[in-house]
């Protein structure tokens, strides 16, 4: 049972109800994650908008995905992990490359390096040595595309913490992190 109940989005006014509506204009109807942020709908406004600017980015949007599959491992939010899989699958990525990602490896030398690095910040939180972050330069990642993965880490983490606190209803076909490391 969640300890935030999401906003029935037929009864939203406002705010809250203009940006469901462009949820569902977008995603064809508004994942439980939405309706439950909109409980405060300037913490949805601005999930949104980092959300939108980071998806015109450098990276790709398997990468993206990815990146979120590692980190919903390591933070252990079944939520996230659950519609990760589902949004990765949807941008190419084949399923035993997903699980894997979410164990926060991969058979990309290129994708391994983002992973391994992912994995790094958060059970470092941040504290990562220059040979991790060499580690990446090494791999092709250029200082646009590192900033970003920083990026997508973070909002990565806030969704994590998000959903693990609120306890949101998966409403994906659900993806379980219980056999992968937690975090440091």
């Amino acid at each position: 049972m969640p300890r935030i109940e999401p906003v029935n989005p037929e009864q939203t006014t406002g705010k809250a109800n203009e940006l469901l509506s462009a949820v569902k204009s977008q995603m064809g109807s508004v994942p439980n994650i939405f309706n439950t942020l909109a409980q405060s709908p300037v913490a949805l406004e601005a999930f949104l908008n980092f959300n939108t600017a980071l998806g015109q980015g450098v990276l790709t949007p398997a990468v993206r995905e990815q990146i979120a599959l590692t980190v919903a491992g390591k933070n252990q939010c079944d939520y996230c992990a659950s519609a990760h899989t589902l949004l990765g699958k949807g941008a190419g990525v084949d399923e035993e490359e997903l699980a894997r990602n979410l164990n926060g490896s991969s058979t990309d030398e290129k994708t391994n390096a983002v992973l391994t690095f992912s994995q790094k910040i958060v059970d470092q939180r941040g504290g990562i040595s220059d040979d991790d972050f060499n580690a990446l330069r090494n791999a092709g990642y250029s200082d646009d595309a590192i900033i970003e993965i920083i990026a997508h880490i973070a909002i990565n983490t806030f969704t994590n913490y998000f959903n693990r606190i609120a306890q949101t209803e998966i409403d994906f076909p659900v993806v379980s992190t219980t056999n992968v490391a937690k975090a440091a």
